[in-house]
């Protein structure tokens, strides 16, 4: 059984057709979504549309909150809260009220069995939408934050939009990576595999080129409220 997970979309439809396309070369039995779809991108009723018709299991991010209710104080540096409820407006206004209902009823947590192989997934933390767990925590540090609200064999969140796959104590800690929005330096969408037969665990984080420039183009187009910064974030992969 081979299973993609894919995350922080972040309303990049190119990204995300690059991705799903990947997917389908590698032929994976079964995609699930870990949140962060629509806000911060240029096309977020399309990455909606494209998500919803998976017919998988999505659970909820924390930009999928912040699209249902806004950005509050004290979850951004004040210096960019207007600006970031600014971008969630526009992104609400290319929405309708059956997709709000949906993200607003997204689960937070998704919990799999894979051949004997136990897997549990959230977006940040299995008690928090928020919290951000860097991928040079000590082991203490992620065991508390990651691995504390049941036991499996395979741990697996998104968030920081920096892949990256550990071992501690005989199991499996993996982190996505993002479609739309990579971190890491490396102008990719990310998303994680986990191959499981036979008893044997196979584990991958797969990088997949995309049209950068096209996605810059449709920030411009669909005058988003932040589009230089955005167009920025996508050429570096970085948010320095």
């Amino acid at each position: 059984m081979k299973i993609a997970f894919i995350s922080d979309i972040h309303g990049n439809a190119i990204a995300l057709d690059a991705v799903l396309e990947d997917i389908r070369k590698k032929a994976a039995d079964r995609v699930y979504v870990l949140g962060d779809l629509c806000y911060r991108g240029p096309d977020p009723k399309g990455v909606l549309e494209r998500v919803r018709s998976l017919n998988t299991k999505v659970i909820k991010g924390n930009a999928d909150e912040w699209a249902v209710r806004g950005v509050r104080p004290g979850e951004v540096p004040d210096h960019v809260l207007e600006l970031m409820n600014r971008e969630r407006d526009w992104t609400v206004s290319r929405l309708d009220q059956q997709d709000i209902d949906y993200l607003t009823a997204l689960p937070t947590e998704l919990r799999l069995d894979v051949e004997g192989v136990s897997i549990n997934a959230f977006h940040a933390t299995p008690d928090s939408l928020f919290d951000i767990v860097v991928p040079g925590a000590g082991d203490d540090v992620l065991q508390a934050k990651l691995m504390s609200a049941g036991k499996a064999d395979i741990y697996i969140y998104a968030h920081i939009h920096k892949p990256y796959i550990r071992y501690m104590e005989g199991k499996i800690l993996m982190n996505t990576g993002s479609v739309g929005l990579p971190f890491d330096g490396l102008a990719r969408a990310s998303y994680a595999i986990v191959e499981v037969s036979e008893g044997t665990i196979g584990t991958s984080i797969e990088r997949v080129p995309f049209d950068i420039e096209k996605a810059i183009r449709q920030y411009e187009d669909e005058q988003y409220p932040n589009a230089e910064m955005m167009a920025r974030i996508l050429r570096n992969a970085s948010v320095k």
